[in-house]
């Protein structure tokens, strides 16, 4: 012990302990200024053609036009030279101007009489001989933002979130007439349901990373914000239950329960949240089409979200405001991503915030999958094997009638 205490104190020379933090900072800036001094040996000019990677993050159909937003995702400055529409050279002006730096941005205004209905390819060509294309399957006129856009963005949200998980939720008073032996296979049904939401999310977000630049981190971005929802939502847990345990009482069950529908809740509104997005920004673009069917298809597929949230409070007496907020906190974020997909989608984003909700769902299973325990302690029995299969199987059929 006094050997390693004279041998810390020989190393450290009674320095404080900022000024042993900042040592090998300061080493570290006097290694790279002495690289820096001898130019870099090897990593001169580099030789050959430029690299030259471009995305097409947005694309805007009006009336004789079509607005391209690009990204420049590579090492070197990008410069448009022309535009080509279906093999045809189209006039443009870029308002960001014909260069782009890196991780820069600029938008072309392409002057192109398309019609409704109809398919193109675009083609953007650089001044160093590359091309970019970006396809129009289908042409539409993309919708104006203003406010009556926004409104219908928010009455889709509630047509697609808050009122299907609302709906759901008036299957408590059947829940409480089954026996308890049903219990658990209701909470394993509820793990179901989730394990297919965070399936389906994650899908989706490396789907949008896909086509967003690599330079902000692409498929990592779903990864990245898988992992800081979980962590954050961790965190959040364990201080809530420390808070919990040391004031627990005689009504710490139903606090538990609704604890516990609480997370259900912001694990399905943080999926919906992206649910949300892919809509918004899938109608400002004209590419989703809005019809009856539609608004089914998804109605009856959210509505089991409901019956997760509510699977918890089987044995609590949560207030009616209680419930009120719960199908807010599920439902609501769908008008929240649908405004933000509407007016500034970036995929970027998207694949971030679909990871968000993986990362969240992923929580809130680990937070409830132990309350499927049977009477020997198994989490995974027959009973609970069914539940899961169940819910998994119900959330795939009701998305079968989701089509965009």
């Amino acid at each position: 012990m006094e050997a390693g205490a004279r041998a810390e104190r020989g190393f450290g020379g009674g320095l404080p302990a900022w000024a042993l933090g900042l040592i090998p900072l300061g080493l570290i800036v006097v290694a790279i200024g002495g690289f820096a001094l001898l130019g870099g040996p090897g990593l001169g000019e580099r030789t050959g053609p430029p690299l030259e990677e471009v995305a097409v993050e947005r694309t805007v159909l009006r009336p004789g036009e079509i607005e391209l937003t690009l990204r420049n995702d590579g090492p070197d400055p990008v410069e448009v030279a022309q535009v080509a529409v279906n093999d045809a050279y189209a006039p443009f002006v870029a308002d960001g101007g014909r260069e782009i730096g890196r991780l820069g941005s600029t938008t072309l205004r392409v002057e192109y009489p398309w019609i409704e209905g109809e398919a193109y390819e675009i083609f953007v060509l650089t001044s160093a001989g590359g091309t970019v294309e970006a396809s129009i399957p289908v042409a539409a006129e993309s919708p104006e933002n203003d406010v009556s856009f926004y409104a219908l963005m928010a009455l889709l949200g509630i047509y697609v979130g808050v009122i299907p998980v609302s709906l759901g939720m008036l299957w408590l008073p059947f829940l409480r007439r089954l026996g308890p032996q049903w219990m658990g296979g209701l909470i394993a049904f509820t793990v179901g349901l989730l394990a297919f939401l965070a399936i389906d999310a994650g899908l989706e977000g490396l789907e949008l990373a896909a086509e967003a630049p690599a330079a902000f981190g692409g498929t990592g971005l779903v990864f990245v914000g898988g992992l800081v929802a979980y962590l954050l939502l961790a965190g959040v847990d364990a201080y809530l239950g420390q808070r919990s345990r040391a004031a627990a009482g005689p009504g710490a069950g139903a606090t538990g329960a609704a604890y516990l529908a609480l997370l259900v809740a912001i694990g399905i509104g943080l999926h919906n949240l992206g649910e949300g997005l892919a809509i918004g920004s899938a109608y400002a673009s004209g590419a989703l089409a809005l019809g009856a069917f539609l608004v089914v298809g998804f109605a009856i597929h959210n509505t089991t979200e409901g019956l997760a949230i509510v699977a918890p409070l089987r044995d609590a007496r949560p207030s009616p405001g209680r419930l009120v907020g719960l199908g807010l906190i599920a439902g609501a974020p769908a008008i929240l991503g649908a405004w933000i997909g509407a007016a500034a989608f970036d995929p970027s984003l998207g694949a971030l915030l679909f990871g968000v909700g993986v990362g969240a769902i992923a929580r809130v299973i680990v937070q409830i999958a132990p309350t499927m325990r049977d009477s020997q302690e198994r989490l995974l029995y027959p009973v609970s094997v069914a539940g899961i299969l169940a819910g998994i199987a119900v959330m795939y059929l009701t998305g079968l009638l989701v089509s965009a």
